[in-house]
C-alpha cells in the first residue's frame, strides 16, 4: 500500500493541526485536523478493498520463431459482487506495459484484450502477471495488487533449411566400420523363436548346435547420430551492440537449422552448451529460445571437450562459435577419435584456418543464412 503525494501531505496537516489544536486550545484547528485524518483513514479503507478478478491468458501460438506474429489474449472477470471501481490495470508484456479497460467493470462481466507479443528479438518473452491498482476517490492511498500467474512466449531462432546430413558410421559387432549415409541394419543377438517370426531370420547353425530353433536379433547401429556444442560463453562472443551479440543470434539459428534437419531425417542429435546451467533442459528449440551468455573461462571448454571424449555422445560432432573462440579450436583436436567427423563454424570471424585445426571441416560465416548455404555446399563429412 503507498501513500500518495498528496496523501502524504494531508496525514502530515492533520497532524499539525491537531497538535496545534490542542496545544493552544483552537478547537477549529483540532477539527480541520481530525477532518484530515478521518479522510486518510477513509482512503486506507477504500483502497484495501481487494476486488475479486479472475484473469485468463491465452497465447497465440505460444512457441514463434523469431520475428513471426504472435498474440497475447488477456481476459478479466469480475467475479465479485461490486462494481470495481477506481481501478487501473496494465499488462506487463516483456519490457512494455498494455494498459487494461477495468474500470467499473461490472459483476458477472468480463472484457478482454488483445495484443502483440514483440517477437523481434530471440528469447522467452514474459506476459503477466496483471498489476491492478485501486486509488481511493480522493487520490490519497494507491494500492497495487497483481492477479494471474506470468505466461511464457518462446521465441525460437530462425530456422534456415539444410538439404545435406552428415553420413554415419556403421559400428557392427564383427569390428567392421563402414560409413553410411543413412544407417544400417547389423546383428545384434539371438533368442528363442516365437510363432509370428520370419523364418529368413532364423540361425540355422545355432540353432542346429543348440536343438532349437533361435532367430537373429538386428539393430539400426549406424544411424549417424550429430551432437551440437553451441558456444555460449561471452569471451567467444566480444561483438555485443544494443546487448546483442549478433554472432552468438547466429549460432543460435545455426544450432536450431541444424537440429530441425536431423529430426526430419529422424536422425539422432543432442544439443549441448559450453557453458553448462544455461537453459539445459526441455525441448531443443526451448533451450535455443532461453539460451544466453555466460561469463566463463576456457576451463568451460575443456570441460565440455572432456565429456564429449568420455561420453562419445556421436559420430558428427557440430562446434558453432563467434570470433572469440577461434582460437581455442585445438581443443578440439582432443576429441577426434571419439568423432569421425568434426565441422566447425566460426561466426563473424575471417581469415585462415588457426593451428590444431586439421581434420577438421571448418566454415566461417557471417550469419545464419550464410551458414546454410556453406553447410549446404559440403559434399563430404
Amino acid at each position: 500500500m503507498g501513500i500518495t503525494a498528496r496523501g502524504a501531505g494531508l496525514l502530515v496537516a492533520a497532524v499539525v493541526l491537531l497538535a496545534a489544536g490542542f496545544r493552544f486550545a483552537y478547537p477549529e484547528l483540532t477539527v480541520l485536523g481530525a477532518a484530515a485524518a478521518v479522510a486518510v483513514g477513509y482512503a486506507l479503507l477504500t483502497a484495501a478493498w481487494r476486488p475479486r478478478l479472475t484473469v485468463g491468458r491465452r497465447a497465440d501460438p505460444d512457441r514463434v520463431a523469431r520475428g513471426e506474429p504472435a498474440r497475447m489474449t488477456l481476459t478479466v472477470r469480475n467475479t465479485g459482487r461490486l462494481r470495481a471501481a477506481n481501478l487501473v490495470a496494465e499488462d506487463r508484456c516483456g519490457d512494455r506495459t498494455v494498459p487494461v479497460p477495468v474500470l467499473r467493470l461490472r459483476p458477472g462481466r468480463d472484457t478482454e484484450v488483445n495484443y502483440d507479443v514483440p517477437t523481434e528479438r530471440r528469447g522467452v518473452v514474459p506476459v503477466g502477471p496483471l498489476r491492478v491498482t485501486r486509488r481511493d476517490p480522493l487520490g490519497l492511498v494507491a494500492l497495487a495488487r497483481r492477479y494471474g500467474e506470468p505466461v511464457p512466449v518462446w521465441v525460437h531462432p530462425r530456422v534456415h533449411p539444410l538439404n545435406a546430413v552428415p553420413t554415419g558410421a556403421g559400428r557392427s559387432l564383427d569390428g567392421r566400420v563402414d560409413s553410411v549415409a543413412h544407417g544400417s541394419i547389423t546383428f545384434d543377438s539371438l533368442r528363442e523363436y516365437v510363432v509370428g517370426d520370419e523364418l529368413r531370420r532364423v540361425h540355422w547353425r545355432t540353432s542346429a548346435r543348440v536343438g532349437e530353433l533361435m532367430v537373429r536379433e538386428n539393430v539400426d547401429t549406424s544411424l549417424p547420430r550429430i551432437v551440437v556444442l553451441l558456444d555460449n560463453r561471452a569471451g567467444a562472443h566480444p561483438d555485443v551492440v544494443d546487448g546483442v551479440a549478433e554472432s552468438f543470434e547466429a549460432g543460435c539459428e545455426a544450432a536450431a537449422s541444424v537440429v530441425v534437419a536431423a529430426i526430419r531425417a529422424d536422425l539422432p542429435v543432442a544439443l549441448l552448451t559450453v557453458a553448462a546451467g544455461s537453459a539445459d533442459d526441455g525441448p531443443p528449440l526451448d533451450r535455443l529460445a532461453a539460451v544466453h551468455l555466460v561469463d566463463d573461462g576456457a576451463d568451460a571448454l575443456r570441460d565440455a571437450t572432456a565429456r564429449l571424449r568420455q561420453e562419445r555422445l556421436g559420430d558428427t560432432l557440430v562446434f558453432l562459435t563467434g570470433p572469440g573462440g577461434r582460437a581455442d579450436l585445438g581443443r578440439l583436436g582432443t576429441v577426434r577419435g571419439a568423432y569421425p567427423s568434426v565441422v566447425v563454424v566460426v561466426f563473424a570471424a575471417g581469415g585462415p584456418a588457426p593451428a590444431g585445426a586439421a581434420g577438421m571441416v571448418v566454415i566461417d560465416a557471417a550469419d545464419g543464412a550464410a551458414f546454410a548455404a556453406e553447410w549446404d555446399g559440403i559434399r563430404r563429412w
